[in-house]
């Protein structure tokens, strides 16, 4: 059986579930905002408006949003975004503003914002196709830290930024622990990495206003342990699905199958592992011969090792003694004897 037919029949055997659920793990959007698009007018159901998100189904047959059908049950899918500044976080602006996902890629379909930047905001955006994977990841139990780069206008009092990691309450409104650092001051601005948890609407904005900073520019390169890295403006690319899991192993052991999102087991020891390389690689041999040569050469200054061949006398030259005198006198040894006493021995 394919696996098509086996997350088809997946889908089948799940009992019938409130449509604003079943939505939200579509990746229509959170169950609140299917709950406020239900009042819009904006859901169907086999051609008729939904009055109540209370409706029970069992599949997304005959379910239209926008007068759009919702199409074909997927596996739970993430994808990072390098969201471009002056876009709008928001499937559908009345004032016809552009938006995140109006240029979407057509294979993406429909997803859903993990977290929200407001308008002025550019960095890394999650985007997911499960409602319930971008609440798991929003809520500040999970504590994913999403990390920041500010730009902002003013002088930085370094014991200030210290002391956020004890939290500030500003406006009534408490935040939790901030840690921002100093990463450099130019001239009238100045560049500071602010990590938090809890996610709050403006939350750095808001916090770098009460240290008298106003922002200019802010940047999200984190949220959990995925990153922005070198993805290009406006880019889009899927994380892949053994990253995914690893990364979010909580959400995937808690999960539960939907009609919408059913949970598949997945097997490891069957993903695809890189193959080893035992071909030798370009220019492998020509430098294991370059080494050997270089090892019979005596570098300069070296003596090179005696052998054998040189203890040989070479040829008939002239040489050193090497043992007996040959009996021949030398010519140091045909000088006349002194005269005077004879030597003893001789005939007187």
């Amino acid at each position: 059986m394919s696996d098509e037919n086996k997350t088809e029949e997946t889908a089948q055997d799940m009992p019938a579930e409130r449509i604003a659920k079943v939505l939200a793990r579509a990746g229509v959007g959170s169950r609140r905002d299917v709950e406020r698009m239900i009042s819009e007018g904006r859901i169907w159901l086999d051609g008729k408006k939904l009055e109540t998100p209370a409706v029970l189904v069992s599949s997304l047959k005959g379910i239209t949003v926008d007068g759009e059908p919702i199409g074909e049950v997927r596996e739970t899918k993430l994808w990072r975004m390098h969201k471009r500044r002056g876009t709008l976080t928001t499937h559908k602006d009345p004032q016809g503003r552009r938006t995140v996902f109006d240029n979407l890629p057509n294979h993406v379909g429909r997803v859903i914002a993990i977290g929200r930047l407001d308008m002025n905001t550019e960095g890394l955006l999650l985007l997911t196709n499960d409602g319930e994977l971008a609440r798991w990841m929003e809520l500040p139990s999970t504590a994913l830290v999403r990390r920041y780069r500010v730009r902002a206008y003013g002088r930085v009092d370094e014991k200030a930024l210290a002391s956020l990691k004890d939290g500030v309450t500003i406006d009534g409104v408490h935040y939790g622990a901030v840690e921002a650092k100093l990463e450099r001051q130019a001239g009238a601005n100045a560049w500071i990495t602010v990590a938090i948890r809890e996610g709050k609407n403006r939350e750095v904005r808001r916090v770098m206003e009460h240290l008298g900073l106003e922002v200019n520019r802010l940047i999200r390169t984190h949220y959990g342990p995925f990153a922005l890295g070198n993805l290009p403006l406006e880019g889009v690319a899927a994380i892949p699905d053994k990253q995914l899991r690893d990364a979010l192993s909580g959400f995937f052991a808690e999960a539960t199958g939907s009609v919408a999102a059913p949970i598949k087991k997945h097997d490891p020891s069957k993903w695809a592992k890189a193959k080893k390389d035992d071909k030798p690689k370009p220019g492998a041999k020509r430098r294991r011969k370059s080494r050997i040569a270089d090892a019979d050469t005596p570098k300069p200054g070296m003596r090179k090792p005696r052998t054998k061949a040189d203890d040989k006398p070479q040829g008939k030259g002239p040489g050193k003694p090497t043992g007996r005198p040959t009996g021949k006198p030398d010519a140091r040894s045909k000088a006349p004897a002194s005269k005077g006493r004879p030597s003893r021995g001789a005939k007187k």
